[in-house]
């Protein structure tokens, strides 16, 4: 087993109460890893093979912000948040309270956390990390063009973007209500907004953005996007003409949402979830008290932008046979 790094309690967090601090990482399957890394590779991040696993980092950041495992065919395995370490005696009596199970580790994955599972059975781990959500908002870069010159590259010169971390994971589960209540009552997480029981979004206690895990209405679990955060509108727009070259058309995109802010484009992966560029998202500070809302439909999706895909919120995970590519 892995040993309990110790590390500083200097990072801000709201005092006596218990919530996990960050998204960790998440783990999902593919029946071909070597298309992910082609996949992430070209959407901008550090994608590389550890222990026989494709790692994803972004670039100049040492945190491991997910794994990639191949297996048959594309399943969402497992979500892992951090905590401080010495809330974690505290989380394990709390699963004991609630007469959760403990589970071990998934086979290949060494680790000394709380393994559990929520209601849809999607695997849970709340493990010793240190912080990786942000401590308060992200930069943005917006300002009009400078007198006597041209302020767009050349299309030959333009930048490879770089999402700068993970900003958080969108779920497929049966039943939102549940979620919320599970997430809340387990993890610490705190509901920001949702929409009936079509969508909801859940930070966390120690600062975070609007929303670090949200959940879809859907006949099964899953993933339904990874979402990484950029510094610009101008960075997603060429992620996304990037991606398109490298034959990733299909997407939905540019946009803005209406729950969290964010200015978005979505593009879809070899098996039908999505990795999103994200900017500007709204920030929720440890010493504020957000008053979540409940909002109709189209108060809860996008400002504006194009009209999403037919089938963008369609769980391939459930189908049997999966995307046809």
């Amino acid at each position: 087993m892995t040993q309990i790094r110790s590390m500083s309690q200097s990072t801000p967090r709201r005092a006596g109460e218990l919530g996990v601090h960050s998204l960790d990482h998440f783990n999902f399957v593919v029946p071909d890893v070597a298309k992910a890394e082609t996949f992430y590779s070209q959407f901008g991040l550090n994608a590389k093979e550890e222990d026989g696993k494709l790692a994803l980092y972004t670039h100049g950041h040492p945190h491991r912000w997910g794994v990639v495992s191949e297996g048959p065919r594309k399943k969402f395995s497992y979500v892992s948040f951090g905590a401080y370490e010495d809330d974690l005696p505290r989380f394990r009596e709390r699963l004991e309270q609630m007469r959760i199970q403990r589970l071990d580790p998934p086979k290949g994955f060494e680790s000394n956390g709380l393994w559990f599972r929520d209601p849809d059975g999607i695997l849970i781990e709340i493990r010793v990390a240190e912080k990786s959500s942000p401590n308060e908002k992200a930069t943005f870069e917006m300002k009009g063009g400078d007198v006597g010159m041209q302020n767009a590259a050349n299309r030959s010169k333009v930048h490879k973007v770089a999402p700068r971390r993970l900003a958080h994971v969108l779920l497929f589960v049966t039943d939102i209500s549940r979620a919320i209540n599970f997430y809340r009552d387990v993890m610490g997480l705190r509901l920001s907004d949702r929409s009936g029981d079509l969508v909801a979004f859940m930070h966390g206690i120690h600062g975070s953005d609007h929303h670090l895990i949200a959940f879809v209405k859907s006949d099964g679990p899953g993933l339904h996007h990874l979402s990484w955060d950029v510094g610009s509108i101008n960075d997603i727009g060429v992620g996304a003409s990037h991606m398109a070259e490298k034959g990733f058309a299909y997407g939905w995109g540019l946009g803005r949402h209406v729950l969290g802010s964010n200015y978005f484009h979505y593009v879809r992966d070899p098996w039908g979830s999505y990795a999103e560029y994200s900017c500007d998202i709204d920030y929720i500070p440890l010493t504020q008290d957000w008053k979540d809302g409940d909002h109709p439909p189209e108060d809860s999706f996008y400002q504006w932008g194009p009209n999403p895909p037919e089938d963008f919120a369609h769980n391939y995970e459930v189908s049997k046979e999966g995307l046809k590519s």
